[in-house]
């Protein structure tokens, strides 16, 4: 696996969602997406690990990009029922390392038990527009109730040939909207 395997490109979008909302024809999946303390993410070996958890084995080229690169997020998604651990380092305003795998469901309530972690909820939509691009729409909950938000990967030097009508203002890289910001943000008004 090289480098680049591991690399993912989006851009991120605000939402109008005053008219249509051709994505909730769609099916969609409620997402709680905590954020975790960066520095407690360490190697063992080749076993990426949280606070002295074993979350799972990388590969040599992975151990290698946690190594050589600081300033990892560390982010634990359950989504339905599956639970993904996420680490993720920007690259530029729209590209960042991503290595993500699942673990188990008691890993999960591991790491949660021990302190409430900053985080967001929110229904996900996922939505094909005539480019076969695939759209995914984050309509948030709790006190960020209203806030749409949408991303779409997109493979290296590909272009969005036309943005459905509802895609307002591009926020790629804007940090004070990342999912990360929000949660925080949000810890801090409870």
């Amino acid at each position: 696996m090289t480098s680049e395997e591991n690399l993912e490109r989006e851009r991120r979008f605000l939402v109008d969602g005053r008219e249509g909302k051709p994505w909730r024809n769609e099916p969609s999946f409620d997402i709680v997406q905590h954020y975790l303390d960066n520095e407690r993410l360490h190697l063992a070996g080749a076993v990426l690990c949280y606070d002295g958890v074993e979350l799972f084995t990388l590969t040599a080229q992975q151990v290698s990009l946690i190594e050589n690169h600081d300033g990892w997020v560390a982010r634990l998604r359950k989504k339905g029922n599956v639970c993904i651990f996420t680490s993720k380092k920007g690259v530029n305003a729209d590209t960042a390392y991503e290595i993500e795998h699942e673990v188990p469901d008691g890993v999960y309530r591991i790491l949660l038990a021990e302190q409430p972690y900053p985080f967001v909820k929110k229904t996900r939509y996922v939505w094909e527009d005539e480019q076969g691009l695939q759209w995914e729409i984050d309509e948030f909950e709790g006190a960020l109730a209203g806030l749409v938000l949408a991303e779409v990967e997109l493979a290296p030097n590909q272009l969005i040939e036309t943005f459905p009508a509802w895609v307002g203002q591009e926020i790629t890289g804007l940090g004070l909207l990342s999912n990360h910001s929000l949660a925080h943000l949000m810890a801090r008004t409870d």
